[in-house]
């Protein structure tokens, strides 16, 4: 019984290590780096927010392709994805987690990408920020 009550201490402190180091996140690219990548032609930004959140402002150039889309009749993420198919995906969202999920789910799909965190990161860093 010890060793049970040991085994789950230290799987519940091995989790929270890894939830808070950001072991099982997926690759971060801050504005800078991702501009880089942009420019070069290899890449494409995505806003992966819902409609609604969009009216704070959108990076310019950022294709906007809401993850509940990606997730449901990809109306939008089809054709997106067909044009852009040999292309870096740099996702970013409101905070960085949804922007890790499409991650995860287009990663899945073979697709290659970053999460570029947050929108807020962007329009701190600089960035040009439009309104749709």
């Amino acid at each position: 019984m010890k060793f049970s009550r040991y085994f789950l201490v230290v799987l519940l402190i091995g989790a929270v290590f890894f939830h808070l180091t950001g072991a099982f996140a997926s690759p971060r690219i801050d504005p800078k780096e991702a501009t880089t990548r942009l420019e070069s032609g290899k890449a494409v930004l995505i806003d992966v927010r819902e409609p609604g959140e969009w009216a704070d402002g959108v990076v310019t150039g950022a294709l906007l392709l809401p993850l509940s889309d990606l997730r449901g009749p990809r109306t939008l993420w089809t054709p997106a994805l067909e044009t852009h198919k040999d292309k870096e995906l740099i996702i970013y969202c409101r905070s960085g987690n949804r922007s890790g999920i499409a991650l995860k789910i287009l990663e899945a799909e073979g697709f290659k990408g970053v999460n570029a965190g947050a929108f807020s990161t962007w329009k701190k860093s600089g960035a040009p920020v439009k309104t749709p």
